[in-house]
């Protein structure tokens, strides 16, 4: 278990607009990449991170501050 990981995890879905948009189309999917790219997430993490209230990634990203933000440039948007 890595606190640290879920900490970069929440970091990146209030931050990085094309992470935010592929996590609320397939939260299970850009999970099990993120852990495959590294991140020390194990079941129980990705667990309670899948059972946070959708509503509420959008919420925290619209509370960050735009110069914060990384937005998604025109080719790199996925589909919703």
């Amino acid at each position: 278990m890595s606190q640290k990981s879920v900490e970069i995890v929440i970091g990146r879905l209030a931050t990085d607009e094309t992470l935010r948009t592929r996590f609320l189309a397939d939260p299970v999917l850009t999970l099990l990449s993120l852990r495959e790219g590294g991140l020390d997430l194990n079941h129980g993490e990705i667990q309670a991170l899948l059972e946070m209230p959708i509503a509420g990634w959008r919420a925290m990203a619209d509370l960050v501050h735009p110069r914060l933000q990384k937005i998604a440039m025109k080719g790199d948007r996925p589909e919703p």
